[in-house]
Parts: C-alpha cells; structure tokens; sequence
C-alpha cells in the first residue's frame, strides 16, 4: 500500500512513502516506484523516477540509494521526495485550438496533425501548451519536474484527434490516476484509427510487447525485454481491409490502448508486420510499397505527408463529477482523402 502526505500545493514537496511487499521482492527500485507511483497520489515517469534516484531524492530504509537499478528487498520502507515544481517556461500565445468541451476542471481538444503537444527542442514555441496557457491562464497544473500545463496524455506531433488537458491540481490528479489505471478499474476509452500495410492473418488480436529506447536510433522506440522496457499491450481489430485488382494492399484497424507509451501503436503495429502508411520511422521499409496502390491513392499518401493514425475516440469518468464522457472525433480531411481513394481501388 502507498502512503503519502496529504497532496500538497504544487509549490510543495509531495512525499511518497511505500513498504515493499513480499511478492515486489526483487524488483529493480526504478521500476517498484514506477509502478506504485502509478495508482499513488502523482503520476511518474519511470525515466523520471530515475533521475529522481540519481539525484538522491530517494531512501530506503533512512539511508539515500543513488542507484536505480538496485534490487529491492521485502519489508524495506522507501521514500521518494518529488522536488516542487519549477515555473513553467513556456509563454502564452494566442493560437487556434479546436475544443471539443470544456468546463471549470478540464478541456477535451482535437488535435490536428503537425501540432506539437510540449515545448522541446526546436518547438519552443507554437505548441498546444503554449496555446493553452494562454486558453486558460493560471489555472493550468502540472506535477513534478517542470510544470506541464494541464498535460496528462500525449499524441505525437503528426497525430492527430482527441486529447485531454487539466485545468486544476485536483482533475490534474484524477486525470493522471485515471491514464495510470490504463482502464484496468476504472472507466477509460482510447480508440485509435490506424491505416496500415496488408492485412492481418486474423480479424482481431492483442499485442503484449515491452517498449524501450531503440538501441541505435534515439527517436526510435523498439520492442525489448520486459526486464529493461515498459509493459505495453495494444487491442486491435480489423474494421476494413482496401484492395486493388482483387489484392488486399491496406487495412483500416481499431487499436485500443490498454497502456499508453510513447509511439505504442506505431511500434506494434510494425512489429506484427503491418506498419502504418506513411510512418517515416517505422515504415521506411515500406516506402516503395506505395506503388501497389492505385495512381490516387499514391497521391493522397504523398499528400498526407505523416503517419495515417487518428484518435478518434477518448472516454473517461469526469474526476470531480463523475459523469461517464465518451467524445468522438471524425478523420480529418487528409486521412478522409486517402480512405474514399483507398476504397475506390482499381
């Protein structure tokens, strides 16, 4: 069980203090804390959690333990300070955004393709979080690390479709509870639209494969062992499959994320060799395939110009309400174009 001091102000350390039961012996510290902060108080990064190790803000038994890959052991207490948040550095700016519902605690956006989520490198600017900031003003939140306004969810900068942000410390909380939980106990829908190469042997299936770090290519995720990568489990079912000339080329697949990490159907997807049209990363081996496609088809894929992955369904219970909220998004134009040309096949 995780015991914490009551939540406190984001300008506040958060303490979160754990015992380690017999059958979490054994565990690496990084991953142990990774996954009790999952269903604590604060949502955590593993990543996170082990720069927080190696900056010795965690103890075990009263003594600091600076390494994350330490074994724990049952009946040890450990305790992890997260450091207050930093001040936000990002700047408010005045940008469009496509809101599907909004109230006092949170606001439900459809994200168009090319929209960055978070500053970074070489988007400092321009970015749903700066927009916003200047949306909401001072009510945003975040936890931990620098201030993450309202974010509790990703898409990828070429994704597009539905997202939620906070606008207050408590939904902030709920929310990173609810996507932590992954819809295992409580209420959470992610439905994804994915168009992809070929077709799958069965009609349906569910992708169990751990997701790390690429060995080779830092921007890259790739399927690794359990023991140095994350869980991670993606649903999937056939909804249409797009032939030319009486040859299956492409398919259109429901995936639904029973964990969300970073480019999780992408990888998947391309791990069970079906990646998804247009994906520079993980479907470059694919790239000459575009020509079993009809002439309009191959157009509109040029055209799209990103991955073909759209969000088009998030469902969740409102953290303060408790209201059930099921919002769905339709494909926007570009994924639009390549389905009525994918369809007309030849």
């Amino acid at each position: 069980m995780v015991e914490t001091t009551p939540t406190p102000p984001t300008d506040e350390a958060l303490l979160i203090r754990c015992v380690v039961g017999a059958e979490e012996a054994g565990q690496r510290l990084d991953r142990f804390l990774a996954e009790r902060t999952e269903t604590g108080a604060a949502f955590l990064s593993r990543m996170r959690i082990k720069t927080l190790i190696e900056q010795g803000h965690v103890s075990v038994d009263g003594e600091a333990r600076l390494t994350a890959s330490a074994s724990v052991r049952a009946g040890q207490i450990i305790e992890l300070a997260v450091p207050p948040a930093k001040e936000a550095v990002p700047v408010a700016q005045d940008l469009p955004l496509n809101i599907v519902y909004e109230d006092a605690g949170l606001v439900v956006l459809d994200k168009p393709a090319g929209l960055v989520v978070h500053p970074a490198a070489g988007h400092a600017q321009g970015t749903l979080v700066n927009a916003l900031m200047a949306h909401c003003g001072e009510s945003l939140s975040g936890i931990g690390g620098v201030k993450r306004p309202g974010i509790v969810h990703r898409l990828d900068k070429d994704t597009s479709g539905l997202l939620v942000a906070a606008k207050t410390d408590a939904v902030h909380q709920g929310l990173a509870r609810l996507f932590a939980d992954h819809g295992q106990n409580l209420h959470l829908v992610r439905e994804y639209l994915a168009f992809v190469w070929g077709v799958p042997a069965r009609q349906s299936g569910r992708i169990e494969a751990a997701l790390g770090r690429h060995a080779q290519d830092r921007e890259r995720q790739a399927v690794v062992s359990e023991d140095v990568g994350r869980h991670a489990v993606t649903h999937w079912e056939v909804l249409e499959v797009f032939q030319r000339k009486g040859k299956p080329v492409a398919s259109l697949i429901a995936c639904q994320l029973e964990t969300g990490r970073t480019h999780q159907i992408r990888v998947h997807m391309a791990h069970i060799g079906h990646p998804l049209l247009g994906d520079p990363l993980y479907g470059k081996g694919f790239k000459s395939k575009s020509a079993i496609l009809s002439p309009p088809a191959q157009e509109a894929l040029r055209q799209l110009g990103r991955q073909a992955l759209h969000a088009a369904q998030l469902g969740f219970e409102h953290p303060i309400t408790g209201e059930e909220m099921l919002f769905e998004s339709a494909l926007p134009a570009d994924l639009a174009a390549l389905l009525n040309t994918l369809r007309s096949g030849e």
